[in-house]
């Protein structure tokens, strides 16, 4: 199975609490995270298959950046920033998916979960925004491993 995390790009900043600011699932993308989305869009783009399944946060920034992709995706509020590693897990059920799935979610969970599958610390791995993480699940002598197929950041393409 292959899994890629997919985290927001730049939004704009929201303070808890503020009633000016609205609620936290509103906020848009900047004018800078709109190209960190295309960017990373059109890197993505060349990489999926046609069947890959996408599953993005109902958060507005996570759906502008998954539109730049121009794909089919599913809203799954499984997904919201308040979601737990093992949410997300069962979501796409790791690590016996037949497809490959992209996720376009939030930090802390993102990074939580590839901490979690790589054996690290659960604050180990912060997924800086826009950037992805390709993982694999494969089987190598009776014994499951993950594997880092790539890291990629819209910085950098």
């Amino acid at each position: 199975m292959d899994l890629i995390l997919w985290r927001h790009a730049e939004a704009e900043d929201w303070l808890e609490g503020d009633v000016q600011a609205g609620n936290d699932l509103d906020r848009s993308l900047t004018a800078r995270g709109e190209k960190q989305a295309a960017r990373m869009a059109g890197w993505l783009d060349r990489q999926l298959p046609e069947g890959a399944r996408i599953l993005v946060s109902p958060a507005r920034r996570c759906e502008q950046t998954v539109l730049a992709l121009g794909r089919k995706y599913k809203i799954r509020a499984e997904l919201a920033p308040d979601a737990t590693p093992a949410q997300l897990l069962e979501l796409v059920q790791w690590p016996s998916a037949r497809s490959l799935i992209l996720v376009v979610g939030h930090q802390p969970v993102l990074g939580q979960v590839i901490a979690q599958l790589l054996g690290l610390q659960e604050n180990e791995c912060p997924v800086k925004k826009g950037s992805l993480w390709w993982l694999r699940n494969r089987d190598r002598d009776g014994q499951s491993q993950t594997v880092v197929v790539t890291v990629q950041s819209p910085e950098v393409l």
